[in-house]
């Protein structure tokens, strides 16, 4: 309210606004009976000291029932702007949670609707709905509806790409329920902003509908009617007519005024502060390993025109086991690990030749036991967790969510194993915090809390995706000690994904190296120094700075960069920046035994120690 008071358009809306409402209030009461005295004797008169606006055919005073009407105009305003975004919220919020068909199905009606001129079609549902104030609201909400769609198909597009959506399907949420705890809460500001700008265009449409002879009948009238009856006089006493038609623009002005002055608040404020897709199953005959927590075989994520940004990795993760995954940003990681837990968006196509969690082959299980194994067995911790949590519920209640949904717990219960899960993961006075919103919560509190939402089951498997990259160093050692924790105590195993390999080296038992969506080297991490085998291993050690780095020298660094997925070509992806490259390297090495527990995909693996080019 204080940003809409400070500039003039939302200082002079806001006033005719208030006008109008006030008016609608008082106007009936005091100026009615005055609006529906019949006085032969002063019929069709002109301006004067007693009649300022003149009168109509039976002598009423037109300034009277001008303002009388205002309830009356602004009633069906109302009206009209209530169906038209009750309809295009609707029509709107369905494709981000019904199936892709009918999601296209809604859409295509949608664009249908929009490409078709508002007027014609308020008038023809006008028609067709009978003459009078209820075929003109019908028609006005009709005409509003599609524009609104429209507006909130964006809107929830946005947020339907968001990680609490995407859980929320994990999870097995209904789609009604989607669409009105997720999707709906979280577009409520900018759709509360536009519904007063679409009221002041109701508001003008309703009256030019009246004054069409296709709203308001006789004996009842609002601005539209009074601006029909005085339109055949404006030649002679213009002022009957532009009585009602200054009230029409003022009052359709003030709403107008007041969205715009609302919609830029909003964007000052803002300022300053795919379906998952079915993996298809190329059987592995290997034996499966039935100590693992996590057996991945063959696993690629494919996009529609060739495009594979994860291909063929194969991972296994023992009980209690952390295992950090690294490499540069577009190696695959998180791709790889969404693909896991069945999070790849559309049109990604997920394929594999094995994928068994906690001892169950998960693409031998439908939708339903799927997402139930997903839901209780594995835990994903994201990198940022204000978008894997919910901003418009509490904290407590997203927690709780897990419990209801999974375990059949009553609210009670999931409510008090929420509050134990917040103070397991040391969040201090659980009670109250799980009370607050993710917004009341600093970035370390939020991450904790994010966690605490795994641990609501028993996981086998926690999947970390870079979680503590936005967060200052004393959080993110806070953040780490609380993973190997969490592993320690459950014996989960786990999934560390960075880029940061003196992270890694900390937290971690096991390294697995991503480059161009391929595993190019896997070894225990205290061998991660010195006995690296793989070039490109050798130099993202080399890259990272130490105590004894000479400051004189500049910083070691890989030449460069990545290729693109559909450019990685048949060979070794990192040959082009590699200075041991041959003609060999035009061949793709395979993934072999380098020793204990050492594996490694390079055909001069070992060989020659590898000088790191600098800036």
């Amino acid at each position: 309210m204080r940003q809409l008071l400070r500039t003039p358009t939302g200082v002079i809306g806001l006033a005719l606004v208030a006008a109008t409402v006030i008016l609608a209030i008082v106007g009936p009461p005091i100026w009615g009976e005055a609006a529906e005295t019949i006085d032969a004797g002063a019929a069709l008169q002109g301006a004067s000291a007693e009649h300022l606006l003149g009168t109509d055919n039976l002598g009423r005073d037109i300034l009277a029932r001008v303002l009388a009407a205002t309830r009356f105009s602004l009633l069906l305003a109302v009206l009209a702007t209530v169906i038209g975004v009750g309809l295009g919220l609707l029509l709107g919020v369905l494709p981000s949670v019904l199936p892709r068909r009918a999601a296209r199905l809604v859409t295509g009606a949608v664009n249908a609707l929009v490409a078709f001129p508002a007027l014609l079609l308020a008038m023809f549902t006008a028609v067709v709905s009978g003459l009078g104030a209820r075929g003109a609201v019908l028609g006005i909400g009709m005409a509003i509806a599609p524009g609104f769609a429209r507006l909130t198909q964006t809107l929830a597009a946005s947020v339907a790409g968001a990680d609490y959506v995407a859980a929320a399907r994990l999870l097995g949420v209904p789609r009604w329920k989607i669409a009105t705890r997720h999707v709906l809460p979280n577009i409520a500001e900018p759709v509360i902003l536009n519904v007063t700008a679409v009221l002041g265009t109701g508001l003008v449409a309703m009256a030019g509908m009246s004054f069409l002879g296709l709203g308001v009948q006789p004996p009842e009238y609002d601005w539209g009617r009074l601006l029909n009856e005085g339109f055949g006089r404006i030649y002679l006493d213009p002022v009957v007519a532009l009585g009602p038609a200054a009230a029409i623009i003022l009052a359709g002005l003030g709403f107008n005024m007041v969205g715009e002055a609302l919609a830029k608040s909003a964007a000052r404020t803002s300022a300053s502060a795919g379906p998952v897709s079915a993996a298809e199953v190329a059987p592995d005959d290997s034996a499966p390993d039935a100590d693992a927590v996590l057996e991945v075989k063959d696993l690629t994520v494919t996009f529609p025109g060739g495009v594979t940004p994860v291909r063929g990795i194969s991972l296994t993760l023992a009980p209690g086991e952390i295992v950090g995954l690294v490499g540069e940003s577009g190696s695959g990681k998180s791709l790889s690990a969404f693909a896991i837990g069945g999070l790849v968006p559309y049109p990604g196509t997920v394929t594999s030749g094995r994928l068994r969690l906690n001892g169950t082959e998960l693409t031998e299980l439908g939708q339903a036991k799927r997402r139930k194994l997903l839901g209780t067995s594995m835990a994903m911790v994201f990198q940022d967790p204000m978008a894997s949590l919910n901003p418009a519920l509490t904290v407590g209640g997203q927690l709780a969510e897990v419990a209801t949904v999974h375990q059949g717990a009553k609210r009670s219960a999931a409510w008090a194993r929420a509050v134990d899960r917040l103070k397991h993961v040391r969040i201090p006075d659980p009670e109250k915090r799980a009370r607050q919103h993710p917004h009341e919560f600093s970035g370390g509190m939020r991450q904790r809390a994010v966690i605490a939402i795994g641990l609501m089951g028993s996981p086998k498997l926690i999947i970390a995706d870079e979680p503590t990259t936005a967060l200052d160093v004393t959080v993110q050692r806070q953040i780490l000690k609380l993973l190997r924790e969490v592993s320690a105590d459950t014996g989960a195993a786990a999934l560390f994904i960075s880029h940061d390999i003196a992270v890694v080296s900390e937290l971690c038992h096991r390294v697995v190296v991503m480059y161009a969506g391929r595993i190019v080297e896997e070894l225990p991490v205290s061998e991660l120094a010195g006995g690296a085998a793989h070039p490109y291993t050798k130099a993202l050690v080399a890259s990272l700075p130490d105590l004894d780095t000479d400051k004189g020298e500049p910083l070691a660094a890989i030449p460069g960069t990545q290729p693109a997925p559909a450019e990685a070509g048949t060979g070794c992806a990192f040959a082009a920046r590699c200075a041991l490259a041959d003609q060999r390297c035009g061949e793709r090495p395979p993934l072999k035994e380098f020793g204990k527990a050492h594996t490694v995909a390079c055909w001069h693996a070992g060989t020659v120690e590898i000088e790191v080019a600098t800036r």
